[in-house]
């Protein structure tokens, strides 16, 4: 594992098929790399190639039928980085496929409950946003910390779609996907992180990743929040949304409907437990058994952010992600093992300022400090850090 001073930066343009074979002819190896950790994990459970391909084939379908130029855009990464298509299919679905796979595997039904394995083993993320009313510069912020397998600090990428038929697009994702955090042209933004309930897995619904593209790719705040709270989805998942007319919303999803957290203080904050009294009077809190620093990393982080004073800045949302409070299960995770034996760590910090149309993007933030500045126009540059 290296750790480089940037990730690398990837801008397409063209139909759909002309952007993704673009995408893929710029990493490939990055690609491949993201195709050979979640074939590993499938491995790892005994899939043998006709339960793989057949798994695979039925996710394919649903991201055609969520939206045809998605899977155009997938054919067009695989020919470009020339790797087989399912390989791509399964990178932009790997939280439900690798899933399904465990559960189909040990035999589960469709309608049992969830087992003792987490559908992202130690996915944590903690993602907070700041609205224009507690922000110096009186532009909404908005960022997250991604905690997930160390080794993926290897498929990160930054990915500028230019579109004719929508706004420009500006993503953090791993190298094959269509979307992970990002912003686009008409200022809305998005993260995502992980939560866990005993609804998870009861039927198939839309990739998660291919959802945050759809949010990406609208012009209206409406239409993000239409597409987060009515698409169906696998499992748990928590969105955070943002607009830089100056509003976000966090939608903690279950599979079948979405619990609504409003901001407080002008501040949303929030980790891997869910918060919503609607949420948690209705459902089974399953992700605190694998990872119950949750708790104190949201409390830290908004704690932090209010000790920053009424009006705060993006350094100010750097420091509190910074925070290495009970290390190694903190906020700013630095690799450690995880319940599954893979190292896991914080791969990367994103602050975004929507309404510049720029993020702030830290590969390994435990280890080093060198931001890069990636926007919708223009190419990447150094960008200030948090002392």
């Amino acid at each position: 594992m290296s750790v480089p001073f940037q990730f690398p930066f990837v801008s397409v343009d063209g139909t759909p098929y002309e952007r993704g074979r673009a995408y893929g002819a710029a990493v490939p190896e990055r690609v491949a790399r993201s195709a050979e950790i979640y074939g590993r994990a499938l491995d790892g459970l005994g899939t043998g190639s006709d339960f793989r391909h057949k798994l695979i084939d039925e996710f394919a379908m649903r991201i055609e039928a969520f939206g045809a130029h998605y899977l155009q855009e997938i054919r067009g990464i695989a020919d470009g980085a020339e790797v087989p298509f399912e390989d791509v299919v399964m990178i932009n679905a790997r939280t439900e496929i690798v899933s399904r796979a465990r559960r189909l595997v040990a035999g589960a039904q469709a309608d049992a409950a969830v087992t003792s394995a987490p559908a992202e083993p130690e996915d944590g993320c903690t993602g907070a946003v700041i609205l224009p009313g507690r922000s110096r510069n009186g532009r909404l912020l908005h960022g997250q910390n991604w905690d997930w397998r160390s080794e993926c600090i290897d498929t990160g990428v930054v990915l500028r779609v230019c579109r004719d038929d929508g706004p420009d697009i500006l993503t953090f994702t791993e190298a094959g996907g269509l979307a992970r955090s990002g912003l686009n042209g008409a200022g809305i933004a998005i993260t995502a992180n992980y939560l866990e309930c005993e609804r998870d897995f009861r039927s198939t619904g839309v990739p998660l990743a291919l959802i945050r593209r759809k949010v990406l790719e609208q012009n209206q705040f409406a239409e993000a929040v239409r597409t987060v709270v009515s698409t169906p989805k696998s499992c748990a998942n928590n969105i955070m949304l943002s607009t830089a007319e100056g509003f976000a919303i966090d939608f903690e999803c279950a599979p079948d409907e979405a619990f609504p957290v409003l901001p407080w203080n002008d501040l949303i904050v929030h980790a891997n437990h869910w918060i919503s009294p609607a949420a948690r009077a209705k459902l089974k809190d399953m992700g605190v058994y694998n990872m119950p620093e949750s708790y104190y990393r949201d409390w830290r982080v908004e704690r932090l952010l209010e000790q920053g004073g009424d009006q705060l800045d993006l350094d100010d949302m750097k420091r509190a992600f910074f925070d290495d409070f009970g290390t190694p299960f903190s906020v700013c995770r630095p690799p450690r093992p995880n319940a599954v034996g893979d190292l896991s760590a914080t791969v990367a910090m994103i602050a975004m300022e929507p309404a510049s149309g720029f993020m702030d993007v830290l590969p390994m933030p435990a280890m080093q400090r060198s931001f890069t500045r990636y926007a919708l126009t223009g190419e990447p540059m150094a960008a200030h850090g948090a002392a």
